[in-house]
């Protein structure tokens, strides 16, 4: 073998050694994504996650407008008995609810963006799925996750949750009787 088919050959057993040992983090990437050490950040819930909270704001928003609206409705009954200084307040008053309804506009442009951030996580996790059927679930329960120590404190947070998964009313007051 000459030396620059022996440099060569070197050049290319480092190559291979380089991609193996990536190719071997990434399936450490991709089992911590698939079986997180924190039972808390689960990929999959991420989703549900922004829809959670585009819902949240959504009811957020629609108890605050119907709250206006209800001002409004209470505002234009005290005008007519009111005196001129009275009025003058309560115009102010019905300024403050309409600055607060053009506030609540967010909501929509928050839920527009939210939901292209799902898009992409979901696009994300379609991903991460494939490779994991590529490379196989078995073979990835191989590899170790690295555990991540939580704080007293933090062992006891749970919230927000979802609907579908919280602890209802009842069960709370059980704990308390």
């Amino acid at each position: 073998m000459t030396p620059i088919e022996a440099a060569e050959n070197e050049a290319l057993r480092k190559e291979l050694v380089g991609l193996f040992q990536y190719i071997q983090r990434v399936r450490r990437e991709i089992a911590a994504i698939s079986r997180p050490a924190d039972e808390d950040h689960k990929f999959e819930s991420m989703g549900d996650q922004l829809d959670a909270i585009v819902k949240a704001t959504e009811h957020a928003t629609d108890v605050i407008m119907g709250c206006m609206e209800k001002n409004d409705s209470i505002i234009a009954k005290l005008k007519e008995g009111a005196s001129e200084e009275q009025s003058a307040l309560l115009n102010e008053i019905e300024e403050n609810d309409r600055a607060v309804i053009e506030a609540c506009s967010f909501q929509d442009i928050t839920g527009q963006r939210v939901s292209k951030v799902v898009k992409s996580v979901t696009y994300v996790e379609d991903r991460v799925n494939a490779l994991i059927d590529v490379w196989g679930k078995t073979e990835l329960e191989k590899v170790e996750v690295e555990k991540v120590e939580k704080s007293e404190d933090e062992k006891l947070l749970h919230g927000p949750q979802n609907e579908d998964t919280a602890i209802s009313q009842s069960e709370i007051d059980a704990l308390f009787d």
